[in-house]
């Protein structure tokens, strides 16, 4: 059976160029060999570029996923604090309380986004040891200002852990500057590289407090990997293919320049936003709309699911809501290598099968 590609206009995974995915078709090296060691640390290399730290980067063989359940078996001894706005920071909440942490949600309504006003009597309050806060919430398309919530954590010995799956490289994200102590993403959405491979930042506070929680498991344990870390490995087999795409994109994604990669991420951003408020409604609050991902209410009624089997026939791939949101709501991304004049044509099918 053929199976014909269809452009990706879900936010993640996304479309990979052909010049990143012909990387990982380069012939295969031992994961133990001077050859894997001098690829993963050119690759840490670029990821703290574009993650702007010092603090040492992990690549692991995972989805985003496992680095969320690490931060919470590393981080956490006493109590977790999660800001929940919607699926996925509820996830990441979910994943606390399957590890058996003693963890409590700060419930934000869907659509918008927690500040630091929302936490900072509970974190001064000496009962939590870690905060867990999504940046860009993909199921509602809203974007959690950072500013301020790393001082809070600093001052009252919590650890700042951040998902930043669907934003890191295509928001600038000043790790360090934002005292972000953990900092998780992934390759599949804004560094728009094949599935299969997570990476996470993680401070020297967090590592240290991981030397003092028990049960932080084997795969998930911080300890090890900073100890192959130093020797540029990983503690179990890596995924070569995919390691070897990530280097060579991290090296595209400086030489097109952050504060470029950046402001393309926002010109999309605007354009599909501009277009929802003139043809439907934008889900999320105005404040705290995502530069990577745009939820609109489906405030036409159409029915999402023949628009995704239409769209399907022209060569797309749609996104409905996610979740609860199905067939209330649809998500348009604007991530990764994705252009302009793409995305627009994209929004003029969409135009053309409504009847807009």
């Amino acid at each position: 059976m053929i199976v014909l590609a269809k452009r990706l206009f879900i936010p993640g995974p996304v479309d990979v160029s052909e010049d990143v995915a012909a990387k990982m078709a380069e012939p295969m090296v031992g994961h133990r060999s001077r050859e894997y060691a001098e690829l993963h640390g050119s690759c840490v290399k670029g990821l703290k570029k574009i993650l702007m730290t010092d603090n040492n980067v992990f690549i692991g063989p995972m989805s985003a996923s496992g680095w969320m359940e690490a931060a919470v078996r590393n981080c956490v001894s006493k109590k977790a604090l999660h800001v929940v706005n919607g699926a996925f920071s509820s996830r990441w909440y979910k994943i606390s309380k399957a590890n058996g942490k003693p963890a409590e949600a700060v419930e934000v309504k869907w659509g918008s986004a927690g500040k630091p006003e929302d936490v900072g009597d509970k974190l001064g309050s000496g009962e939590y040891d870690a905060l867990f806060v999504t940046h860009n919430e993909t199921s509602t398309g809203a974007m959690t200002p950072l500013e301020g919530f790393g001082k809070i954590c600093a001052d009252n010995d919590v650890i700042f852990c951040v998902d930043a799956v669907s934003s890191a490289s295509g928001v600038k994200i000043e790790t360090d500057k934002l005292g972000i102590d953990v900092l998780v993403t992934g390759t599949q959405k804004c560094f728009a590289v094949a599935p299969g491979l997570a990476m996470t930042a993680v401070s020297e506070r967090a590592l240290k407090r991981s030397e003092a929680v028990d049960n932080r498991g084997l795969y998930f344990d911080y300890q090890d990997f900073l100890k192959k870390a130093e020797k540029d490995n990983t503690p179990s087999t890596p995924p070569i293919p995919q390691i070897r795409a990530l280097d060579y994109q991290c090296q595209k994604i400086i030489k097109e320049g952050l504060e470029a990669r950046f402001k393309r991420h926002a010109d999309m951003a605007e354009h599909v936003q501009s277009w929802v408020r003139d043809n439907w409604e934008l889900f999320c609050e105005d404040w705290c709309l995502s530069t990577t991902v745009t939820c609109a209410r489906n405030t036409r009624g159409y029915d999402l699911a023949e628009l995704g089997k239409r769209l399907g026939e022209r060569g797309y791939q749609f996104s409905n809501g996610y979740g609860k949101l199905k067939g209330e709501a649809f998500r348009i991304a604007h991530m990764g290598d994705r252009q302009m004049p793409e995305l627009k044509e994209y929004l003029e099918d969409i135009e053309d099968i409504v009847g807009i």
